[in-house]
């Protein structure tokens, strides 16, 4: 359930996000080179979108068990909480 699909290739939220500490990582080393900037850029934009996705997913989920939750514990018709 953890696994997306990033551009054709299967990825988890935790190696997503591990890719994008590396990518933050390059790009504060002051040797970059513009091009390969542009591509992982672009590449960091692509995970972001791929893990709020996940998140947003998740967050939905949560939401779902809280509300069948609470749904559960409410006292039906005629019954008395003690």
């Amino acid at each position: 359930m953890s696994k997306k699909k990033i551009a054709g290739e299967e990825i988890d939220f935790g190696q997503a996000y591990g890719e994008l500490e590396s990518i933050v990582a390059w790009f504060e080393r002051e040797d970059t080179d513009l091009d390969e900037s542009l591509a992982k850029f672009e590449r960091g934009l692509t995970l972001v979108r791929q893990c709020k996705e996940r998140l947003q997913a998740v967050e939905n989920r949560v939401s779902e068990i809280k509300s069948k939750f609470r749904e559960e514990q409410r006292p039906e018709a005629g019954q008395q909480i003690l």
